[in-house]
């Protein structure tokens, strides 16, 4: 008989106590091309098989010791030899051992004496089987891969839109608001002064004889002259400090979208966190259901790192978000988010970056129950309720973090107590 392809890549362990039947299974098996091993009693084959690693066993049921049973149990039992097909050898005709048998998970059973032709024949079938289950596995965790494989990319392309049009609408936003807000507090300065000129003007004006007519002092009296005076200044003041906030979120809008730098760069972490912050801003503030909510920086000596810092922001909206809409179903009366930073230093000969930077943000509201906390990073999970959460932000935050920055995200919750999310990120991009 030819040998083909499957008999050259296929092991086959006999077990048999008999040297007899052992000499003729080697011969025969070996004629048709294939590798075969012998042991002589269970234990040996037990032994063996984490080396031999055999595609099919040939195993006598009667055998001092441990039985053929008792060594098919064990083989099932181990998670590394239960795939393996076992065709179980016996002299008995009681129907009662075979089923025994296929219920310990052998795959068929060959009467003694052996026909050759019998043997060679079921050989043949349970490894063409096993071979197209194993191809069969493969090609489905193929196709798993590229399953997940596609909804990653797909969660990408929705991140990357989303951010691509929250980008250009910040950044437009930002330019619009930009050029009115700085011809306004440019010319602050000059209304001030021009002001100031014609007050002096009237101060001159009241001190000079004649005495003014009586039209000009009651008009006086009836704006309040010396109060108007006063309040001006005052006024101008708050119209400059109302210009210099919305100068600020410009440059907070723009450190945010970031669409005039290139993808990857060096950036102070700490600025991309605070301007996050004053875009977040509105949400802090007092509403009915829950008070102010108070925002503590703990920031540690941070060198500038690599990043992308667009993708990075997006982490921060997505963390400060979560830990605010914590607060709608909480009690606390002292709402607090705490983000602290600092920087973890490893010696430069291991295999992993020598520096890490950690950031924490953690929030006092009710924390979120053990059972789900390993679905957080999930896609598509969510406890909000229709409508306010897609399940997406955690999902995207989590990929940003492994696989943009080759860093590692985390959730700490205590129910009752609070929730801490803490990212890790390398200070250089490998």
């Amino acid at each position: 008989m030819a040998v083909d392809s499957l008999t050259q890549e296929n092991t086959i362990l006999v077990v048999d106590d008999t040297p007899t039947n052992l000499q003729v299974l080697f011969d025969l098996l070996s004629e048709q091309g294939y590798r075969v091993a012998i042991a002589k009693n269970g234990e040996i084959a037990l032994q063996r098989i984490a080396a031999l690693k055999p595609s099919l066993i040939l195993l006598d049921v009667m055998m001092p010791g441990i039985d053929g049973f008792e060594t098919c149990q064990r083989l099932k039992a181990d998670p590394n030899t239960c795939d393996i097909p076992v065709i179980f050898m016996t002299a008995l005709s009681d129907s009662v051992d075979k089923v025994k048998g296929l219920r310990l998970g052998a795959v068929d059973y060959i009467t003694k004496p052996i026909q050759h032709e019998e043997v060679l024949a079921r050989i043949q079938v349970h490894l063409q089987l096993c071979n197209a289950t194993r191809a069969l596995e493969r090609r489905t965790a193929d196709l798993e891969a590229a399953l997940e494989n596609l909804k990653n990319t797909q969660l990408q392309l929705v991140q990357s839109e989303k951010m691509s049009a929250l980008g250009q609408l910040v950044a437009g936003i930002a330019h619009e608001i930009n050029n009115p807000i700085n011809f306004i507090h440019g010319n602050l300065t000059h209304a001030k002064e021009y002001i100031q000129e014609l007050l002096t003007f009237v101060e001159l004006c009241q001190q000079q004889p004649p005495v003014p007519i009586t039209e000009v002092q009651q008009y006086s009296q009836d704006i309040d002259l010396e109060f108007l005076c006063t309040d001006l200044f005052k006024l101008l003041d708050s119209m400059a400090i109302g210009t210099d906030r919305i100068l600020d979120l410009v440059v907070s809008l723009r450190n945010f979208s970031r669409l005039d730098e290139s993808p990857c760069k060096t950036v102070n972490l700490h600025d991309g966190i605070d301007s996050t912050i004053v875009i977040l801003q509105y949400r802090l503030k007092a509403q009915t259901n829950c008070p102010a909510i108070q925002i503590i920086r703990d920031y540690g000596d941070l060198p500038e790192i690599e990043c992308y810092p667009s993708q990075l922001n997006q982490v921060f909206m997505n963390l400060l978000s979560n830990a605010i809409d914590a607060f709608e179903s909480s009690t606390s009366q002292e709402p607090t988010i705490t983000i602290r930073t600092s920087l973890i230093t490893r010696d430069a000969s291991d295999s992993i970056p020598p520096s890490w930077v950690v950031i924490s943000i953690a929030d006092n509201a009710s924390g979120i129950p053990e059972s789900i906390q390993s679905k957080l990073f999930d896609p598509f999970f969510t406890t909000k309720a229709v409508g306010k959460g897609t399940g997406l932000g955690l999902s995207i935050s989590h990929q940003i973090i492994t696989e943009k920055h080759q860093g590692k995200i985390e959730c700490h919750s205590t129910l009752g107590q609070g929730t801490e999310f803490v990212v890790q990120i390398p200070v250089t991009q490998v």
